[in-house]
This record gives C-alpha cells, structure tokens and sequence, in this order.
C-alpha cells in the first residue's frame, strides 16, 4: 500500500495544482464570458436602438419624398397650363401679325399703284407740254 500511498501523493502533487490552476482559469474565463455577453447585449441594444432611428428618419425621409412628388406634379401642371395659355396669346398674336401684314400688303400695293400713277401723270403732262409748244410752232408758221 505505501506504493499506492506513494503514488497517491506523487499525483496529488503534481495534478492537483493544476487542476486548482485549470479551475482558476475556468472561472476567469467564465466570468470575461459573461462581461462579453454583457458588452454584446449592450451592443445589441445600441444597434436595436438605431435600427429604430434608422427605421423613423426613412419613415420621414419617405414622408418628404411623396410631399417633394405631389409638389412637383402640382408645379407640372401649373406649368403645362400657362404652357397653354401661353400658347394660346402666340398664336393669337401670330393670327393678329398675319393680319395686320396683310392689311399692310394691300396698303403698299395701293401706295404702289397711285406713284406710278403719278410717274404716268407726269410723263402724260410732260408730252402735252411738248405738244402743245409744237402746236403753238406751227400755229406761229401757219400765220407767218
């Protein structure tokens, strides 16, 4: 038996040390366990958090993004009916221009017609002048 008593305390000696050193290190292991757990739930929760702020700002962003659309539709649509109006005051106008063109064509015509006219006037006036100082010539050597 003092063999087995020898041998007893011989691993008594050797392992039990480090078993007591492996059980100190269990349990400084455990507990940074549960600090990280700790650190993840915090985490965790941040993250939630955020979500959560993230999740409300895209709900506002959206909120502006359909106010932003309606907008801009209403701004179309105001812009498409003076877009018409405007249309509408061209092609009046246009219609007015043609017609006043028009009326000023004619007047041009008539203008042109009355100065050749009077270009025909005065060459008819100037060969009666001749005329009638030839036939005051031969009067004048018919009475000579």
């Amino acid at each position: 038996m003092e063999i087995k008593d020898a041998l007893r305390s011989l691993l008594q000696e050797m392992i039990l040390p480090e078993f007591e050193h492996m059980k100190a290190d269990q349990v400084r292991i455990a507990e940074r366990l549960d600090s990280v757990d700790q650190r993840l739930g915090d985490i965790n929760i941040h993250l939630v958090d955020q979500s959560r702020r993230i999740d409300e700002t895209n709900k506002r962003i959206d909120s502006v993004r359909d106010e932003l659309v309606s907008m801009i539709g209403e701004t179309n649509k105001r812009i498409d009916t003076v877009r018409e109006d405007l249309t509408g005051r061209i092609d009046t106008v246009r219609d007015e221009l043609i017609s006043m063109i028009g009326e000023t064509n004619k007047r041009l015509d008539r203008l042109y017609e009355v100065i050749v006219r009077r270009d025909e006037h005065v060459k008819l006036e100037n060969r009666m002048v001749n005329f009638e100082q030839r036939l005051q010539k031969l009067e004048r050597r018919l009475a000579a």
